[in-house]
């Protein structure tokens, strides 16, 4: 029996998969626990049918990412810092302030979360800090702290 899985099946397959099982499988297990639906021809037409929107969704938003992290590749970024004696800052640069930062240049919000800084930064100078735009798509961003 055919079923379309609803959710991730251990040793099956994934959400969204067609699934060849047997009819007791699918009828005593699958289904009534919402993990697969029975695979009718105008279920099989519709899954296709949302199957092809978002390998088009898929394409555009790679192109999309494709395109902000090469503007972000080309982006310099200064922040301005109270500064003590050795360049030291009092406080530090964050994840939050660098994404903000990212904000207001380009105008495209980036979570703070994607900001991939090990650790704040806590004095002047020029960093290279890493922004995951998306999945596989990486920009390095050139910042510059100042002082104020």
């Amino acid at each position: 029996m055919e079923v379309i899985l609803l959710q991730d099946v251990e040793n099956l397959g994934e959400k969204g998969s067609l699934a060849n099982v047997a009819r007791g499988y699918a009828r005593n297990y699958l289904i009534p626990r919402k993990l697969a639906e029975p695979a009718t021809p105008g279920k099989i037409t519709e899954f296709r049918r949302r199957e092809e929107e978002r390998k088009s969704r898929d394409a555009r938003m790679a192109v999309q990412a494709e395109e902000f992290t090469a503007t972000l590749n080309k982006t310099v970024l200064t922040l301005v810092a109270k500064a003590g004696e050795g360049d030291r800052l009092f406080g530090s640069v964050t994840a939050a302030d660098i994404a903000d930062a990212i904000k207001g240049a380009r105008g495209f919000s980036i979570d703070k979360r994607k900001v991939l800084l090990e650790e704040p930064i806590k004095e002047l100078g020029t960093f290279m800090v890493d922004v995951e735009v998306a999945d596989g798509f990486v920009a390095s961003v050139k910042t510059i702290v100042t002082a104020e």
